[in-house]
């Protein structure tokens, strides 16, 4: 790192590094700290292009039905098919959130005027269960500072992708019945919720975020919209297994 860079780039640098080395970060110096949500996604995009990563998804949620919304961009490299073998070594820390995620039928450009929810939601064309590995390149997590979380990738480490069907706009999206397993134990069964409500509500705001970050949205990207299930941080490898009543079930390997 060099004098010359602006904090917001220093610590992209410093968390793609250890990205890259499947590491933990060092404790985050206070003035690399973003001081809000702007410079903090602006660290989010350094971060890949630090990387030379493809942004092949996104990660969205909100922490209550009315809270305000935050996202990052997910790393193609770190998108796995169900069936994958996700190695535990690879994470720092790693745990692990049954989801439901969409796609659209078009591509969103950046600079395009404000497009209300009910808009973007008519663009909805498919949906699946998906299993993301929340993982932290910082030192200390999950006591570090929330905008610090929010640089590196909103606690990203990977994402496991369900088969796709068809959007269903009657779907109990409110509470759907979720069972969540590894190695056919119990981590979480029943009536699920996701604490931003319906995730649908998510979408528009990404949609403008992305504009407003010129940042294109093509068809077909995977957008994946906050636990049902609460975290889970397994304690033993083996077969992850994962089902959102209505959506094919979701599988991988924890090695």
């Amino acid at each position: 790192m060099t004098s010359s860079q602006s904090p917001q780039e220093q610590l992209a640098r410093l968390l793609s590094t250890a990205y890259g080395k499947h590491a933990a970060a060092e404790c985050i110096p206070q003035e690399l700290e973003p001081a809000s949500a702007e410079q903090a996604y602006m660290v989010q995009q350094a971060f890949l292009r630090h990387g030379q990563a493809q942004i092949g998804g996104w990660k969205i949620g909100a922490k209550s039905a009315q809270g305000p919304i935050q996202g990052a961009p997910l790393p193609a490299q770190r998108i796995y098919p169900a069936t994958s073998v996700i190695e535990r070594a690879d994470y720092p820390v790693l745990g692990i959130e049954l989801e439901i995620m969409f796609c659209f039928d078009i591509d969103f450009q950046p600079g395009a005027a404000p497009m209300p929810e009910r808009e973007v939601v008519r663009h909805v064309s498919s949906m699946a269960a998906s299993i993301e590995i929340v993982s932290s390149r910082i030192a200390g997590w999950p006591d570090v500072p929330k905008l610090s979380q929010l640089a590196d990738l909103q606690n990203h480490g990977a994402l496991v992708s369900g088969e796709f069907v068809a959007y269903d706009a009657a779907f109990p999206f409110l509470n759907p019945a979720a069972h969540l397993t590894l190695n056919g134990k119990d981590l979480f069964k029943g009536s699920a919720s996701n604490p931003a409500g319906d995730p649908r509500r998510l979408l528009g705001w990404l949609v403008n975020h992305c504009s407003t970050q010129g940042i294109s949205l093509p068809a077909g990207t995977m957008i994946t919209t906050g636990s049902y299930t609460g975290i889970h941080f397994p304690e033993e490898s083996g077969l992850v297994i994962g089902q959102i009543a209505g959506l094919p079930t979701i599988h991988f390997e924890l090695a």
